[in-house]
C-alpha cells in the first residue's frame, strides 16, 4: 500500500546559523518540515529512515554547511548482548516497574521533568518549561507516540521515556529521570529496557537519534553495539564506517 502523502510535495525550511550545542566553535543549521496530523505517522516513518528527528510536530535534520558529524544511529536489537557494565546497570534497576501509557501529559510527569531539567540542564532551552508546553510536547505530536513510566517499589515515578513507534522499531524521542538517582544510570537503563522490548516484540531496530563523534554528550550512544549509522549509501555498521 502506498503512503497517503507525496514526499515530493513536502515543503522544507532552513534555520539560520546558530552555535552548535555539541562541538565547540562550530555553527549548526537544520532543515525541517511540519508533520500533518493525518499523514504524520507515515511521514515520521519515512523521514526517520532518511535521518530526520522529531520534536513535537516538527521533524528536522542537520544541514550544516561545513560539518557532517551528526550521524543517525540505530541499534540492531536482535544482535545486542549487554556488556558486564550494562548487566550491572540492569541489576541496579531491577526494582523498577515499567508501564506503557498513552501519550497524555500528567502533573506527576511534569514535576519529574522540571526537577530533571533544573539539575541536569540548568539554563538550557527547555528549562522553565511550563505545564502547557509540556502538554504540547507530549500530546500535540502527529505520530504514533507513547510514554513508558518507570516506578520504584513504592510506586514513585522515577523515570520516563517518550517513544515513537515506527514500522521497523522504536525511536527514542526524549527521556528524563530523578536527578538524585545518579548511581542508577537511568538513561542507559531505559535504553537497555527498550532494546529488550524490541527483542520481545521482534522489532529489528531501536533508533537513538544523533550520535556526534567527539562530543562528550553523545559518547554514551556508541556503547550500544552492534549499531548502524546512516551514510550516503544507506545504513552501515559503525565498525564499517
Amino acid at each position: 500500500m502506498s503512503h497517503p502523502f507525496d514526499p515530493n510535495q513536502l515543503q522544507f525550511f532552513l534555520t539560520i546559523p546558530s552555535p552548535c550545542p555539541y562541538l565547540p566553535g562550530r555553527m549548526e543549521r537544520k532543515i525541517f518540515t511540519q508533520l500533518d496530523p493525518l499523514d504524520g505517522p507515515h511521514l515520521n516513518n519515512y523521514l526517520t529512515h532518511a535521518g530526520f528527528r522529531r520534536s513535537q510536530n516538527v521533524i528536522y535534520r542537520p544541514a550544516c554547511e561545513t560539518c557532517r558529524e551528526c550521524r543517525s544511529l540505530r541499534v540492531r536489537a536482535a544482535d545486542f548482548e549487554p556488556s558486564r557494565s550494562f548487566r550491572r546497570t540492569l541489576r541496579r534497576n531491577a526494582d523498577l516497574d515499567p508501564a506503557l501509557t498513552p501519550a497524555i501529559a500528567t502533573q506527576e510527569q511534569y514535576d519529574l521533568l522540571s526537577r530533571y531539567l533544573a539539575h541536569r540542564h540548568p539554563g538550557g532551552g527547555m528549562t522553565g518549561m511550563d505545564f502547557t508546553r509540556y502538554e504540547m510536547m507530549v500530546e500535540e505530536c502527529a505520530s504514533e507516540t507513547e510514554i513508558v513510566e518507570y516506578r520504584n517499589s513504592k510506586g514513585v515515578l522515577t523515570a520516563c521515556m517518550l517513544i515513537d513507534r515506527l514500522n521497523d522499531g522504536l525511536s527514542l524521542v526524549y527521556s528524563f529521570f530523578a536527578p538524585e538517582a545518579l548511581d542508577r544510570s537511568l538513561g542507559n537503563f531505559m535504553i537497555l529496557d527498550q532494546i529488550s522490548r524490541c527483542q520481545m516484540e521482534d522489532l529489528p531496530y531501536l533508533y537513538l537519534g544523533y550520535w556526534v563523534p567527539g562530543s562528550p554528550k553523545m559518547d554514551y550512544k556508541a556503547r550500544f553495539q552492534p549499531a548502524e549509522i546512516l551514510g550516503h549509501r544507506g545504513w552501515i555498521g559503525v565498525d564499517a564506517a
